[in-house]
C-alpha cells in the first residue's frame, strides 16, 4: 500500500513515475536548453560578421536561415 502511495503521489508530480524518470526528463531538457543557447550563440555570432564580399554575405545568409530553422524546430 505505501508503495502504491509513493507511485500516486510520484504520478501527480509532473506525470512522472519514478525518480529516475524526473532525472532523465530533467537531463534532457537541460540539454536541449544547451543546444538552444548555441545555436543562438552562432546566430549572434553570423549577425555580427560584416563582409563586401557578395559570395560570403550568401554563404552567410545561408547559414543564418539553417540556424534559424533549428531553432524555430526546437519551440
Amino acid at each position: 500500500m505505501a508503495n502504491a502511495l509513493q507511485q500516486t503521489e510520484a504520478g501527480s508530480e509532473g506525470g512522472f513515475e519514478t525518480e529516475d524518470a524526473r532525472r532523465i526528463a530533467a537531463s534532457k531538457r537541460a540539454a536541449r536548453e544547451r543546444e538552444k543557447q548555441a545555436l543562438n550563440l552562432q546566430r549572434e555570432n553570423i549577425l555580427s560578421q560584416k563582409t563586401s564580399s557578395p559570395v560570403r554575405r550568401q554563404a552567410l545568409e545561408a547559414a543564418l536561415a539553417h540556424i534559424e530553422s533549428q531553432i524555430n524546430a526546437m519551440s
